[in-house]
């Protein structure tokens, strides 16, 4: 799907019509947003364009170059979308060429950003004179979105974190939760990274007209205290994976010591019993009438004994 954004009439007109191509001059057209387009469509823009459009191959290098790189007559910049699924999130890259001030965004997926670019551009068509104004437009709606998805990452692990501390038993559970946060951590943070990389490309160039870079200037503050808090929500689910471990090994480390206090016990019964029940004829208490109550109250005796030392020692 193609869909053409024509400066017509003192406002912005929306047109899915590549014909329109052979009728109109650059100056004419704002943005040509392509949502999985067809090949025809792909060659109707390359042909009233003259450019290449990158294959998805091109678009997903993570090389410097890739992200930010400019021709003769065309500037290319590639950039990472995250796509919300279940929980968690994927990464789509979209691929944004600059030719003739007409701004060229080629996707293979859906996003809010685009549809809430759109409505900025409708509302206020004045404020995007040219694909340049309108592509800062789109990333920095796509910072507020990272925005929000840091905010929302940290209140999930505040819950995390008051969950953990109230409760009394930690199992597999919280530690999958906390690992599933990790992950999601780090796709943020790589995401953020690469608008990093973008904004950075964008304000060492030349091209760009000069009431763009003031702001390019704020945006780029804006990532990096992003980048800072996806930091903190990193260091503090790392000290709550060891605040989990820790309580685990102390819950591990309070049955082995049941195990080990219930095995002290038993072993001066133990050694009564194994002497007792050595098959000689000349043991003294062979032959004595008291001799099993004997044993026993010995063996009950030296568990309390062993008790009360226990106590003493403080080690129960």
């Amino acid at each position: 799907m193609i869909t053409i954004y024509l400066k017509q009439y003192n406002k912005i007109v929306r047109n899915a019509d590549v014909k329109l191509f052979d009728e109109l001059g650059y100056d004419d057209i704002l943005w040509i947003d392509m949502l999985t387009p067809s090949m025809k469509e792909q060659k109707a823009v390359e042909s009233f364009m003259e450019i290449n459009l990158q294959t998805r191959q091109q678009v997903e290098e993570i090389e410097s170059t890739s992200k930010y790189s400019e021709t003769e007559n065309a500037i290319i910049t590639n950039s990472n979308f995250f796509m919300p699924q279940g929980d968690s999130f994927t990464i789509e890259p979209v691929s944004f060429i600059i030719s003739e001030g007409v701004l060229i965004s080629v996707r293979n997926a859906e996003f809010r950003t685009f549809n809430e670019a759109a409505k900025r551009l409708q509302m206020n068509y004045k404020a995007y004179s040219t694909g340049y104004h309108l592509l800062i437009s789109i990333l920095e709606v796509r910072i507020d979105f990272d925005a929000d998805l840091v905010e929302a990452l940290a209140k999930q692990i505040a819950v995390l974190s008051k969950e953990i501390n109230v409760s009394e038993k930690v199992d597999k559970e919280l530690l999958k939760q906390v690992s599933h946060l990790q992950e999601n951590t780090m796709l943020i943070r790589e995401n953020i990274f690469d608008r990093q990389r973008v904004l950075s490309g964008i304000l060492r160039s030349e091209r760009f007209p000069n009431d763009i870079y003031p702001k390019l200037s704020l945006m780029i503050k804006d990532v990096n205290s992003l980048i800072n808090h996806a930091d903190f929500s990193s260091e503090r689910l790392d000290y709550l994976q060891d605040t989990a471990l820790g309580l685990i090994n102390i819950e591990q480390s309070n049955v082995t010591k049941i195990f080990t206090v219930a095995a002290l016990f038993f072993m001066p019964p133990t050694m009564i019993a194994s002497i007792y029940g050595m098959n000689f004829p000349d043991i003294p208490e062979l032959k004595w009438a008291y001799g099993y109550p004997f044993a026993l109250g010995a063996m009950a005796l030296l568990m309390i004994l062993t008790y009360l030392y226990f106590k003493w020692k403080k080690w129960l």
